[in-house]
């Protein structure tokens, strides 16, 4: 690997590493401090007005439906996420969040909206575009290989 590629290698393994510790900082400081990091990435994924059956958010975050299934019941438990029966089919059950649920989805949302303002300072339009190819390139490598 050369110079360059080290670097952004080493850059990209800090920079999530980085991120998980900040938003466990953040977390904890908060007054959702009784979710996990993974509890909060399930709510991220279930979305605010989607509601995605449990298959569709495990197959988001990469998890078996088991351990979806224990994450859903600690959420419900805790008040961030409902279950919701199909209408016409009630058999089909459906992920939505609980008022507490969206506002835990807005205050991360926020966070990565902050985030991705100071990635992006002080870019212009053609470096915006490099940006944007090298995410695209890394989003279709990462689809490859999960």
């Amino acid at each position: 690997m050369d110079e360059r590629s080290q670097y952004i290698n080493d850059a990209l393994i800090r920079i999530y590493s980085d991120i998980l510790w900040i938003e466990e900082k953040e977390l904890r400081k908060s007054r959702f401090n009784d979710l996990t990091i993974k509890e909060m990435h399930a709510i991220n994924a279930i979305s605010m007005y989607d509601h995605k059956t449990a298959t569709e958010v495990a197959n988001e975050l990469h998890l078996t439906p088991g351990t979806l299934t224990s994450t859903i019941d600690r959420l419900v438990k805790k008040g961030y996420v409902e279950r919701i029966r199909g209408l016409d089919d009630r058999r089909v059950i459906r992920l939505g969040l609980t008022k507490k649920g969206r506002v835990m989805y807005r205050a991360h949302d926020a966070f990565h909206h902050k985030m991705v303002e100071g990635f992006l300072k002080d870019i212009s339009p053609e470096e915006m575009k490099i940006v944007e190819k090298a995410i695209r390139n890394l989003e279709d490598f990462l689809n490859e290989n999960s």
